[in-house]
């Protein structure tokens, strides 16, 4: 018996190094998810409840793109970004406090789009807004059990929405947030690169891991600060409170990366997948059987990626691994901002106030 003997095809190799330190140099202008242009940011916030709703707005519709590691989510109209799917834009994405009843703040800022025309069109006078959504546990931490949000958390979310610089800390999906014992919160952050494209990032943390190492008292990613945006808020060696023993679907970190850049729905997933990275890095352990955590991409597209001959059939895919390194870089520096921006409520003792060892 014979076997096939073919000649063995030559591999091609993209010669050009990445040198991923040098693609990333400042934040925006107001560090945060805004400094993507085209994208809006608006919480609200029911501090009586200890819950709240963050929506992000992209008008003109944005490319989108999720990945989910967590193993107890809660979402709406993720299995739409799917690649092999229909529709490509999305026109927000609300994140909410409530748990499984957080969903229906989805539907108040479908209406608010509509009613202003925003969404996919179905003919000449009516849209579809495309809205997914997801949420997180913070049931009990209010005086209620289940908090009272409805879908007019979102239609207010959306009315509080703008360009300007993201509320952080205590506010919208992060009002009633814990994260490792500790209080949580809303962050954000951003990066431009070299090519002028920005990355950013916004994340409510609600975490059954920790962003302390518990050794040392610091973040687990404190060295990605990025000029002195954590100047005068880290505090030496913080003594941790014990650690929550969990619980099925108690937890779970929400976050939303965006970009200026062209992007297929393959690419802004991969962007998604390649920013859990920083989650994962900046909250040990991350992606739990009781965390839903998921991230979002939108891609507003006003940005070509630029392109390197000879890697493959794919000559964007440096500019996409410069995105995802950046990306979870932006979402790991978000989630220190949102601990360092919370304040203690509920019962939850936030960053700022732990004792020093």
């Amino acid at each position: 018996m014979g076997g096939y003997r073919g000649t063995r095809p030559e591999t091609v190799l993209y010669t050009t190094p990445i040198d991923l330190k040098n693609t990333m140099h400042r934040p925006g202008k107001t560090n945060g998810l805004t400094d993507v242009p085209g994208v809006w940011v608006g919480h609200y916030t029911d501090t009586a409840a200890a819950s709240g709703t963050t929506v992000v707005i992209c008008s003109d519709g944005a490319v989108g793109g999720v990945d989910v590691r967590g193993a107890a989510p809660g979402t709406r109209e993720t299995d739409l970004l799917a690649p092999e799917n229909l529709v490509e834009k999305v026109h927000a994405v609300s994140l909410s406090g409530g748990s499984v009843y957080g969903l229906a703040a989805a539907d108040g800022v479908v209406r608010h789009l509509e009613s202003r025309a925003i969404g996919f069109p179905l003919d000449d006078a009516h849209v579809a807004p495309i809205v997914p959504a997801a949420v997180l546990f913070d049931l009990g931490r209010g005086p209620d059990f289940r908090p009272s949000v409805d879908s007019s958390w979102g239609e207010r979310a959306c009315r509080s929405a703008g360009p300007g610089p993201v509320k952080t800390g205590c506010v919208g999906a992060g009002t009633g947030a814990m994260a490792g014992g500790i209080k949580g919160g809303v962050g954000s952050a951003s990066l431009i690169l070299d090519t002028g494209i920005t990355i950013a990032a916004l994340v409510a943390v609600n975490s059954l891991g920790s962003t302390l190492d518990p050794e040392t008292g610091t973040f687990w990613e404190a060295r990605l600060e990025t000029g002195k945006e954590f100047a005068g808020l880290l505090r030496p060696q913080v003594v941790l409170p014990a650690a929550p023993d969990g619980a099925p679907g108690e937890n779970t970190t929400l976050a939303v990366v965006a970009t200026d850049a062209v992007l297929t729905k393959p690419q802004a997933k991969k962007i998604a997948m390649m920013a859990h990275d920083g989650m994962a890095r900046a909250i040990r352990p991350a992606h739990t059987m009781f965390d839903g955590d998921i991230v979002f991409c939108l891609a507003t597209g006003k940005r070509p990626l630029p392109e390197a001959a000879g890697f493959f059939s794919a000559p964007v895919a440096p500019a996409i691994n410069e995105m995802g390194h950046a990306a979870a870089d932006c979402l790991a520096r978000a989630i220190i901002r949102g601990i360092l921006d919370a304040t203690s409520a509920y019962g939850l003792t936030a960053y700022r106030d732990l004792k020093h060892s």
